[in-house]
This record gives structure tokens, C-alpha cells and sequence, in this order.
């Protein structure tokens, strides 16, 4: 029988959930309550699935996104997530045909770029979806960090940090976030919901740990970051404390923030180890420490993937340092991006239009496209790997001096 891939009605979201929780090796239980929790918050004009036979064999779910870009701007993202096809149905064509639906309804709503957090690294790029932003996670070692034993985690600047709650979190939170926004690229929104469940003041139906929050202000009193963090209980031989603090979101929008945030929690005491949660790779927090060696990478992987659907608005939609002009052929086999474009750009603004009228100075696919536009890729290492052609002496190092940012792009969320 033809396997039918459409959006799901209500009375089949509980079996589409029961698929989902199958996809991710979960228990295939769905419960009254899970689905109650779960079904107002979804769109279910964009909730999508394979039926074989009237069964669920393949989910796939999408939502509106907002997504900061270089200079502090935003585009609003066709957001994929609960991607799943069951081990009955692989390799059939589901996935293609659900997201082949999505991209085109994205498309034809005028969102500019879709959006996903991949699970697997292989799967992504015959969309045209490529890695824009990169995460990274360090275990410090406290001992072996070189910091004064006498340390009291107390900022050195004249600010201070408080602890706090989740009520005071929810109220502060949002607006230190879109300050992230505007100084770091790459970053997604966050719903009243997720801050309500993130903050333990929404509904939850798996045990919900608080964490402990410590909120950093200046010395005049502006909130300009704070850190939630858990901790476990465990001591060593000889009654030594032996305890991980692990991160759990730290948001800081200005460098005193980040430094004062990383010390307090490098002077906890008990805490034998800090593990930093998901960072952007050129976080700050090794080199604040006199032993850097002491913060070990554990993990360095993708992060946000965007697949570029309007390559006008995306290169009209940040800044740039200089002032230069170049012309882009983007390659794209679904056609949603495809083109010529002659980028005008400066310090002042840019000015992306179709062309056929000059010939390219770079080809590239939209796969590439996205990372070079969130500031990220290396338009010369690009090159060098032979994914984008250089079709004009030099083009790839002027694309270099234009698209990289001193910052590399930062995605906390994931989605």
C-alpha cells in the first residue's frame, strides 16, 4: 500500500507522538496527560506524518523562529524539529517527501531560512541545510587551574552576583537574551512556554530539578547576566569533596558578565569540577583561567544548521565591515534559492539583487552558503576544500574579509 505523508488531525496526534517517542528510542508510552501537556503548543497545520496503513511511521514538525544575524538583526526561520521515521520504514523516500512539503509551504509563507538541530551530522546537507553555528563544552578542573586558593567568586570590577530563583529568572531572562541577540549571531528565540518550563514554573511532567541561579549586575545595578547550574553529591576517599557543577544556561551580554559569571563558579566550594554546558567555541572561559589545559574540551560539534530559502534578504540581512562588491552563483537543485546575485556591501548597509548581466566571481552551494552568511565558514578554507569555486583571482580572500566576524555565531537553544 502507498504510504501517505500528510499534517496530522488531532485525533491521530496521540499515535504520531507514540512514533516520535519509537524514532528517538524512547518508551512508546504516550499518556492522556503528555498528550493534554503538549497538543495546545503545537501547530498541527505543520505537523507532519507518514500513515502506512493508518499507522504513524515517520513524524516531522515545524514552527516560527526568529534567529539573530551579524550586526544584530534578525530573520525569521522556518524552525524543524521531531524529525523521525521508524525502523520498519527507513530508507523509503519519508523523510524527503516530509521535508520537501515543509520547504515549499516555508517558501511560500516568505520565511527566509529553515532552521534544525541535527542528531546525525550525514543526513542534513542533501536539503541544502549546513552547519552555521558550532558548539563546544569544557570540564574545568578546578584543582589544576592555577586560581588563588583564597578566591571568593566576588567580581573584581564593582559589580556583584546574587543568587536568585526561577521566578526572578522568568522576569529578568528575556530581555538579557535579546541583548545576546544583538551582539552574538546564530541566536534563536525563546518562547513564554520554554522560559516557563525552563525556569520550573511551567508544567512538568518528568521530575524537575531546580537549579541554582546566580545573577550578575553591574556596579550600577543593570542585570547583565546570569548562570543556572546543578550539582551532584559526591565525596572521595578521606571525606573530599569530589563534586561536578554542571551548567545549565549562562547567558552573559558583556565581557565583565562572562569573566565574573565563570569565576564565581570556578569558587564554589565542594565543586572539584565545572562542566560549561553547550558554549560557542571561542567562549572566554579557558583563557580566563592561569592554567588553561585545565578546561579540557569534551565535547565540539555542529550546532544550528540553516538552509537558506531567500538569499536576498539573508545577505541584505546583516552588516559588514568593509566596503565590497561580489558576485555569487548559488547553486541550488530545489530551485528555492538558486541564482546570481551581485552583493553590494558596506559599513552603511547592503544591497543584494539577481543578476545575469556580470559574470561570478564564486560559486557555491546553498549548503555553504548559510555558514558563510552567519559569519562562521572560512570562505578561503572553503575553497580550499573545493566547496566553493573561485572564479575570479582572489574572490574567496575578499569574501574572507567580508563575511567573518569577530564573534562566531552562538546558538544556546536547542530545539
Amino acid at each position: 500500500m502507498t504510504v501517505d505523508v500528510r499534517a496530522v488531525t488531532e485525533s491521530e496526534y496521540p499515535d504520531w507522538l507514540r512514533a516520535l517517542h519509537t524514532g528517538f528510542l524512547r518508551p512508546p508510552v504516550v499518556s492522556d496527560a503528555l498528550v493534554a501537556d503538549r497538543l495546545p503548543h503545537v501547530d498541527l497545520d505543520r505537523t507532519l506524518a507518514a500513515f502506512d496503513r493508518g499507522r504513524t511511521v515517520a513524524t516531522f514538525r515545524s514552527f516560527r523562529q526568529e534567529v539573530s544575524t551579524v550586526g544584530g538583526g534578525s530573520l525569521t526561520a522556518d524552525a524543524i524539529t521531531q524529525v523521525t521515521v521508524s525502523p520498519t520504514h527507513r530508507r523509503q523516500g519519508l523523510l524527503s517527501r516530509m521535508m520537501s512539503a515543509d520547504l515549499a509551504a516555508a517558501k511560500e509563507r516568505g520565511d527566509a531560512i529553515a532552521t534544525l538541530i541535527a542528531a546525525e551530522y550525514p543526513i542534513y546537507g542533501r536539503y541544502g541545510f549546513g552547519p552555521a553555528s558550532w558548539t563546544t563544552e569544557w570540564s574545568v578542573e578546578v584543582a589544576r587551574a592555577g586560581l588563588d586558593p583564597r578566591r571568593t567568586g566576588r567580581p573584581e570590577d564593582g559589580g556583584r552576583i546574587e543568587l536568585s530563583d526561577g521566578a526572578e529568572i522568568r522576569k529578568i531572562g528575556p530581555e538579557v537574551h535579546r541583548r545576546l541577540a544583538a551582539v552574538r549571531a546564530g541566536v534563536t528565540d525563546r518562547t513564554p512556554r520554554g522560559w516557563d518550563v525552563g525556569t520550573g514554573l511551567g508544567h512538568h511532567l518528568e521530575p524537575w530539578t531546580e537549579p541554582f541561579y546566580a545573577v550578575y549586575r553591574s556596579e550600577s545595578g543593570e542585570v547583565e547576566g546570569y548562570a543556572a547550574y546543578t550539582a551532584d553529591d559526591k565525596w572521595g576517599d578521606a571525606k573530599q569533596p569530589d563534586n561536578t557543577a554542571s551548567v545549565q544556561d549562562l547567558i552573559a551580554v558583556t565581557p565583565a558578565a562572562e569573566r565574573a559569571l565563570w569565576r564565581y563558579l570556578c569558587s564554589i566550594d565542594w565543586v572539584a569540577t565545572v562542566r560549561t554546558g553547550h558554549r560557542a567555541p571561542d567562549d572566554p572561559l579557558p583563557l580566563l583561567l592561569p592554567n588553561p589545559r585545565a578546561a579540557r574540551i569534551v565535547t565540539h560539534a555542529d550546532m544550528l544548521w540553516v538552509r537558506v530559502l531567500d538569499a536576498v534578504r539573508v545577505l541584505e540581512g546583516r552588516t559588514y565591515p568593509l566596503a565590497e562588491s561580489l558576485v555569487l552563483e548559488v547553486r541550488d537543485g530545489d530551485g528555492f534559492a538558486g541564482g546570481r546575485y551581485r552583493l553590494d556591501a558596506s559599513p552603511d548597509g547592503a544591497e543584494c539583487v539577481r543578476t545575469s548581466a556580470e559574470p561570478a566571481d564564486l560559486a557555491l552551494d546553498v549548503v555553504e552558503l548559510g555558514p558563510l552568511a552567519w559569519g562562521d565558514a572560512s570562505a578561503v578554507r572553503l575553497a580550499r576544500l573545493g566547496r566553493i569555486e573561485e572564479l575570479t583571482r582572489g574572490a574567496a580572500g575578499r569574501a574572507e574579509l567580508l563575511f567573518r566576524t569577530p564573534l562566531r555565531p552562538f546558538s544556546p537553544d536547542i530545539f
